[in-house]
């Protein structure tokens, strides 16, 4: 076999310049992070920061990992001894990766303009030889103009690259000879004319004529091994035929073709031709002569002749950018993917309308079944009128496509759709991007631990599969699905601390940047108005509301009135609430104080429900003229707001324009009620209320949820004279009606009344089966006072919860919870504890803890030094891990390597370490004695006999001992 050419190869400079830069997929991952994290501002989803910077932290993590991995890297290059114009130039780069398997890439430019990228997976340890071919597109000289070899993250986004520099002037330089014309006539019978002494033989293929020094381009067949293997020196054998057999293959006799290329690509047709015949031949071009002779090293003479045949074609400047050659998706890969993107969207499936579950369902299944069957894509043209179809019934079903259903239902679909007319590895990388972006908008439903913990097994199933798409060359194998799996979470586990950090002290703008609703359809159920039933369907529902953590004791039962929305104008059949100007009603403090949390659900309402009457307001909030606490953003996320509340009389000072309109009742409405009503107008006010109470409370009234349907007209007197049988709207709209209908000036207000205990929280669960309606009048020189109907129907609704109202309604209080119960009650004080720490870390929590632990403001001097510092011990697991990571595992060959780290010296891929010893004692005389210590300690760890433990431990110390000279000797 031929010796591997040594002229053209080429080698990392002593000290190579290392660039870094982001790949394709790296620069779409960095734009995925930007995206989340400015929805994760807009939208205040706090647990969407968290993800944010980790996905964040491992983009900083691979670049580190890009970086050491790059520097562990020797490799050359190898250029083909010539190449034909049309055709490739296979160029080979031998690398070698001397600690762990390394996925690099190569990136080759040439002198015609093309720039060619091909990457590979390298075993450790070994020389990898990788095939570059770039086109050979003109006659003339080819030439690499720049050569770089770069490593690869696990899950390439960064590329640490270096710069390979040729050995020789020539450098990477090939011929690229004529392409032989097609169809071209045979060779003229033009004979060599042999003159001169010896004349008649020439060089040929029949006589054995003598030996020569080895050329590059001599057929193996014509060494003679004999010699070699007596010698060590390659000698060829040259042989000659008799003169009057050559052919003389002349300029002249091209005429015929036309211009110079045409002329030079019709005699390489001839050179091939006699080649192949093996018959001797000569060659004759305007400015140089080749003489007589035959053979494949004769031919590449001959052929290097016409390559540069003046005048050269013009200059080729390629119009196409990087390309690389074109890889099929691999099955085992894409599968993965498809699993990975099952998983990320199954909370969105789970939400989304039925037929949009199955819809999804049976894309990523066909994508599996064509990927393993090698079946082609479902055309794009299907797929876009399954979206636009799919898109217009979604809009029908929701009202619009900007919602948060509707929006995250249709964000799921297209991932799925792109599954479907995936082609290339370009289209599985973005594919993982876009489930990771699913995953970020669940946040928009819910912010808990198990929300959490699902987006972190999304996010690490995806980054697997990103994984097993590192390396794309067409012979190489995919990552093993556990290496990638281990891969992508050792990535997270070192990212996890940067992400703590970005969480605690990246700064909590105070607002959003924009204003987009991202709400769905109701889940309150609190209108803007209430009719007969309305409450009755939300107190079948468990659903939280919201928790009030109070700083301090709870308040007692009967002041857990939470006010919502007040409804004052009623035509009949439905109570609405008004907007009414005008100065705004005295409140009149003089009760206990109570400061609480509230943890509001996602919500469409804007009422923030407190307890009466409220003083200090979180930002956000306003409290309006009828003591309504208004929210000018409804939560469309978990969310924590901090208020002070303090018993008080309100409205003593009222205007009289709104006391006017709450005595207002539909005429005709009601005959009887009115009737009845007239009789008190005689008693003092007080005693009005009074006596509408003891009329329900004998009336023989009952509290449920299954109440009679009532008449469009005259509802009240149907209920008080005919039904008998109502829930909290039923009592509060037929007193206030009676009080209107006395002269007393009363109105509705709904919200929700008690909320369970939890007593291993300390906290109130407030959920919707305890919205309520109670009644308001007015009374000269006391204001606005509650009165609640229903307290009398049924007072366990009071002191109790619906459920005992329901079962007893004269209990005093709530049955002792169950076994069950108790663990839900568990369950919940661990979710309310991570709305504190998690969801509720805003923009003030963090400007509190940073006062607490004296940084200051965020921006302030103090604040940065703070951060850059936090940042850097962040990073320090991963350094130390890749340091580690990038050694050899054996201990005694992790001892040479840390010598090596100490001195800066490399060590050669192949050298032993007493030959690696003897050049750095070349370097540093100084350092022999020391060196010869580590080699007698490696030598003994390695093959002594016995338990190695204490050599090893000789042979760190030895290690330890040697210092790099400050100076070369």
């Amino acid at each position: 076999m031929a010796p591997r050419p040594t002229v053209r190869d080429a080698a990392l400079s002593p000290r190579p310049r290392l660039r870094l830069g982001l790949t394709q997929f790296g620069m779409s991952y960095l734009l995925l992070i930007l995206l989340t994290l400015i929805g994760c501002v807009n939208y205040d989803l706090s647990l969407g920061y968290g993800l944010t910077f980790l996905l964040a932290g491992v983009w900083v993590v691979t670049a580190g990992q890009a970086v050491r991995a790059a520097r562990s890297l020797s490799a050359r290059v190898v250029a083909p001894r010539s190449a034909v114009a049309g055709g490739e130039a296979r160029y080979t780069v031998y690398v070698t990766a001397p600690a762990r398997s390394t996925a690099l890439a190569v990136i080759v430019k040439t002198s015609q303009g093309d720039t060619r990228y091909v990457n590979a997976r390298v075993p450790a340890g070994t020389m990898h030889p990788l095939s570059v071919a770039v086109p050979a597109r003109l006659r003339g000289a080819l030439t690499l103009t720049s050569v770089r070899v770069g490593a690869l993250d696990a899950l390439a986004i960064w590329q640490a690259s270096l710069r390979l520099r040729p050995e020789s002037a020539d450098g990477w330089q090939v011929p690229v000879h004529p392409a032989p014309e097609p169809s071209a006539p045979p060779p003229p019978a033009r004979p060599h004319a042999a003159t001169g002494p010896g004349a008649r033989r020439v060089p040929g293929d029949e006589d054995f004529a003598g030996l020569r020094p080895y050329a590059p381009g001599d057929s193996p067949r014509q060494v003679s091994w004999r010699h070699v293997a007596r010698t060590g020196t390659l000698l060829t054998r040259e042989t000659d035929a008799a003169g009057g057999e050559a052919t003389v293959l002349d300029w002249h006799d091209t005429g015929g073709a036309g211009a110079p290329d045409a002329r030079v690509s019709r005699l390489a047709a001839w050179i091939a031709t006699l080649r192949a015949s093996g018959t001797p031949y000569a060659l004759r071009v305007p400015g140089l002569t080749v003489p007589a002779g035959a053979g494949d090293a004769h031919a590449e003479r001959a052929l290097d002749a016409l390559t540069g045949v003046t005048p050269l074609p013009p200059p080729f400047t390629s119009r196409v950018g990087r390309t690389s050659a074109p890889v099929g998706l691999n099955a085992a890969a894409m599968r993965s993917t498809v699993i990975a993107l099952a998983f990320a969207l199954a909370p969105a499936a789970l939400r989304a309308p039925w037929w949009v579950t199955a819809l999804i369902a049976g894309l990523l299944l066909h994508t599996d079944w064509r990927m393993q069957r090698g079946r082609a894509a479902i055309p794009t043209w299907v797929l876009g009128v399954v979206a636009g179809v799919s898109a217009a019934l979604l809009a029908g079903t929701y009202g619009t496509l900007l919602g948060r259903d509707a929006g995250t239902a249709l964000l799921a679909l297209l991932a799925a759709l792109k599954t479907a007319e995936t082609r290339t590895r370009r289209d599985a990388n973005l594919l993982i991007l876009l489930a990771l972006f699913v995953a970020s908008t669940h946040y928009f439903f819910g912010q808990g631990p198990l929300t959490a913990l699902h987006s972190v097994l999304a996010a690490w199933v995806l980054l697997t599969a990103a994984a097993r798409w590192t390396v794309t060359a067409p012979n190489e194998t995919v990552l093993p699905e556990g290496r990638a799996a281990r891969h992508a979470g050792v990535l997270m586990a070192l990212a996890m601390p940067l992400a703590l950090t970005l969480f605690v002290l990246f700064p909590r703008p105070s607002g959003p940047l924009w204003h987009l609703s991202v709400q769905g359809r109701a889940t309150t159920g609190l209108a803007n108005e209430i009719t007969a039933g309305e409450y009755s369907d939300l107190a079948q529902s468990r659903a939280v509301a919201f928790r009030a953590d109070f700083q301090g004791p709870v308040p007692p039962v009967a002041d857990r009135y939470w006010r919502g929305p007040v409804y004052e104008a009623y035509d009949g059949q439905r109570w609405r609430q008004v907007r009414q100007g005008g100065t705004s009603a005295s409140v009149d403090v003089s009760g206990p104080q109570w400061i609480y949390t509230l943890t509001m659900e996602p919500s469409s309402s804007p009422w923030l429900p407190v307890l009466d009457a409220p003083v200090t307001l979180p930002t956000g909030t306003f409290l309006t003229t009828n003591f309504q606490v208004i929210m000018l953003r409804p939560p469309a996320t978990r969310q924590r707001l901090t208020v002070q509340s303090r018993q008080a009389r309100l409205g003593v000072r009222e205007s009289g324009e709104r006391l006017r309109y709450d005595l207002t009742l539909p005429a005709g409405e009601s005959p009887r009620a009115v009737a009845l009503a007239a009789t008190w107008r005689t008693l003092e006010p007080e005693d009005r209320v009074q006596a509408a109470l003891t009329y329900l409370q004998q009336g023989g009234f009952t509290y449920t949820l299954s109440p009679p349907a009532l008449p469009q007209r005259d509802r009240v007197d149907a209920f008080l004279w005919g039904a008998k049988q109502g829930f909290c709207e039923h009592y509060a709209s037929a007193f206030t009606f009676l009080m209107r209908a006395a002269g007393i000036p009363a109105r509705i207000v709904g919200g929700y009344l008690g909320g369970e205990f939890n007593p291993d929280g300390g906290y109130l669960i407030v959920r919707q089966q305890d919205a309520h309606a109670w009644s308001e009048v007015w009374l000269a020189g006391q204001g606005w006072v509650r009165v609640d109907p229903t307290a009398l129907i049924a007072p366990a609704r009071v002191n109790a919860d619906v459920q005992t109202a329901l079962d007893s309604p004269l209990a005093t209080t709530a049955p002792a919870p169950g076994a069950l119960a108790r663990l839900q009650l568990r369950l919940d004080a661990v979710q309310n504890r991570w709305d504190d720490l998690v969801i509720g870390y805003g923009g003030e929590r963090q400007q509190s803890l940073l006062a607490r632990v004296g940084l200051g403001d965020v921006g302030s001097a103090r604040y940065s030094v703070a951060l850059l510092a936090l940042l850097a011990l962040a990073l320090l697991p991963a350094a130390l891990w890749r340091r580690r990571a990038s050694g050899p595992r054996d201990p005694a060959a992790r001892a040479l390597h840390d010598l090596t780290v100490r001195l800066r010296v490399p060590r050669d891929p192949g050298e032993t370490p007493t030959a690696y010893a003897a050049r750095v004692r070349g370097v540093w005389p100084t350092l022999a004695p020391a060196l010869d210590a580590v080699l007698h300690a490696y030598h003994a760890a390695r093959y002594a006999p016995g338990d190695p433990a204490a050599a090893l431990r000789d042979l760190r110390a030895a290690v330890r001992r040697v210092r790099r000279p400050s100076r070369t000797a």
